[in-house]
């Protein structure tokens, strides 16, 4: 990736909320759709600054002076999309049928994730980014945004995407950094975590790996079933994270043979059939989404790609 480039593009690319119009009055919606469509906004105002902490965390730990700019920015952008789904669900409020709050499982896995990201390592931190911002983009958002149907929402994701398409892109740069010899030779050259830090790092990232199931069910799993319920977007969304396991280096970081026998585990019969459901609790996946969504020549094609290429791909992604 050319950082230069990169760092241009989020600078100039940077936008307000008054460059919407928001007097676009909303087309009429059912009680419940209404209901279901504010719900959906107020949570997405909370998941972005989940992302946000995560970028915040990424700035901190980055060496090189333009990706700490371009995760600056990225902050700034997470703050703003925040801030527009807040107004987005204020405006399809249109009967204030009932008061929101953001879901129950999203309230409560938000602190434990905030407190996770600061001793998760930087593979698990980077994974976590790069799967949330490929469901995101890649299938809710343009769910959410087929569902409600009216030029405000397009108006909005419009916006929306071109950021989180420069996210998705970095992200990948950051899967090849951490599965490349130079990443491998840093961790070496680093000092042993003291024990008392590595309690907490491993107890943390139980908590979160606790509360993640109910989270991504109910914030994302169950709105993906409303708005797409062919469920073809979702599986997208996986099977591009799935193949960066096709990836010399990826597949041997700890984080990623981890979720690879997760993975492998539930795809065998005996597996699936004895432990199947701990396995997708632990995944915090559907059980459907823990088969392998791609085919033998996919798995093929990606281990030949760049990850620039399988980056390209994923944003391609956007338009099935």
């Amino acid at each position: 990736m050319d950082l230069d480039r990169m760092l241009t593009m989020c600078r100039r690319d940077q936008w307000k909320l008054t460059d919407l119009d928001w007097s676009k009055p909303p087309r009429e919606l059912s009680r419940e759709d209404e209901e279901a469509i504010v719900q959906y906004f107020v949570d997405m105002a909370q998941i972005e600054l989940l992302a946000g902490e995560l970028f915040k965390e990424q700035k901190r730990r980055a060496k090189d002076p333009r990706l700490k700019e371009i995760f600056a920015t990225f902050v700034a952008d997470e703050a703003r999309h925040s801030a527009v789904a807040t107004r987005l669900a204020a405006h399809y409020d249109v009967h204030k049928y009932r008061a929101y709050a953001p879901s129950r499982s999203l309230a409560r896995f938000f602190p434990h994730f905030v407190r996770a990201v600061t001793y998760l390592s930087d593979e698990i931190a980077n994974a976590y980014i790069t799967g949330g911002e490929l469901v995101l983009d890649v299938a809710l958002l343009r769910s959410i945004n087929d569902f409600v149907d009216d030029e405000m929402s397009e108006a909005a994701m419009e916006l929306i995407n071109r950021d989180e398409s420069r996210h998705i892109a970095v992200d990948y740069h950051m899967v090849e950094y951490y599965a490349s010899e130079a990443y491998t030779r840093e961790l070496e050259g680093r000092a042993p975590r003291p024990l008392g830090e590595r309690v907490v790092a491993a107890w943390t990232f139980a908590s979160v790996l606790w509360y993640a199931a109910p989270f991504f069910r109910e914030v994302f799993f169950e709105p993906m079933n409303r708005v797409d319920p062919t469920g073809k977007r979702i599986k997208e969304a996986m099977k591009r994270m799935q193949l960066l396991g096709a990836k010399p280096g990826v597949s041997e970081r700890p984080f990623s043979r981890f979720m690879a026998a997760v993975r492998d585990a539930h795809n065998s019969p005996l597996g699936r059939t004895f432990v199947g459901a701990l396995l997708a609790r632990v995944a915090g996946v559907p059980p459907e989404l823990l088969r392998n969504l791609y085919t033998d020549d996919e798995w093929s094609r990606a281990s030949r790609m760049s990850f620039d290429e399988l980056a390209a791909d994923a944003l391609a992604a956007k338009a099935v």
